[in-house]
């Protein structure tokens, strides 16, 4: 499953402008804030967990929020994401992999989940 995502980072520039870290509590953790260099760093972690739902077909809802999603660093800086135990097993995520690019003012995020033949019957 894939899903991508696209911000104008303008748009996450006034949001924190005007509300500071209470924006980014709204989609991130703390450990995700303290990756957050810029705004265009914020707007990468917003398109991220955007991609990320939408790969799982359902968007940012009751069934994949924002704080299911969460955005690391590898050693090297890369990124990578982690789900919540109740997503990974809601949807059988067996592995995840994340692209994050920046152009002039756009964010773009790239998600692929790979997933296991579900058990259950719907």
């Amino acid at each position: 499953m894939i899903g991508i995502d696209l911000i104008k980072t303008s748009r996450m520039n006034r949001l924190m402008e005007r509300f500071g870290e209470k924006a980014l509590l709204k989609f991130l953790c703390k450990d995700e804030i303290l990756l957050v260099k810029s705004y265009k760093t914020a707007s990468g972690f917003w398109a991220v967990k955007e991609a990320c739902s939408k790969a799982l077909g359902v968007g940012i809802s009751g069934e994949c929020s924002f704080h299911d999603i969460t955005i690391s660093k590898t050693t090297r800086g890369a990124p990578q994401l982690s789900l919540s135990k109740r997503v990974k097993d809601n949807f059988n995520i067996t592995n995840t992999s994340v692209s994050i690019t920046h152009d002039g003012e756009y964010a773009i995020a790239v998600v692929a989940l790979e997933s296991s033949p579900s058990n259950k019957i719907k």
